[in-house]
């Protein structure tokens, strides 16, 4: 299984496992992580899982797609280099550890 931690924009911070293959959305959805809406399901049509990852594993989770990037100049939080739609984010071994900061706001 692969960790994945969540940060809150209170700074505490949950560790999940996450089956690889699953979405890091739907790893928040099945673990009731607070913050992560989702309201497409993963579909990537809305803005509404939208996380920031952390400056050290934004090389390894990779950048956004171009759909992926556009949907993300409609968050509702300020987009940083970090950020993804985590329902486009998969989980791998390789991102064990990951870190991804909630926004405060998905709407």
């Amino acid at each position: 299984m692969t960790t994945v931690e969540f940060e809150q924009p209170d700074g505490s911070v949950t560790t999940v496992e996450a089956a690889d293959g699953e979405s890091i959305m739907r790893t928040a959805l099945s673990n009731l992580v607070p913050g992560i809406v989702a309201d497409c399901g993963g579909e990537l049509s809305c803005a509404t899982c939208h996380v920031i990852v952390s400056d050290a594993w934004v090389g390894i989770a990779g950048p956004p797609s171009g759909f992926e990037d556009e949907m993300l100049d409609a968050t509702s939080e300020e987009r940083e280099p970090g950020s993804r739609l985590s329902c486009q984010v998969v989980v791998s071994p390789v991102l064990d550890g990951v870190r991804v900061r909630v926004p405060a706001s998905q709407w």
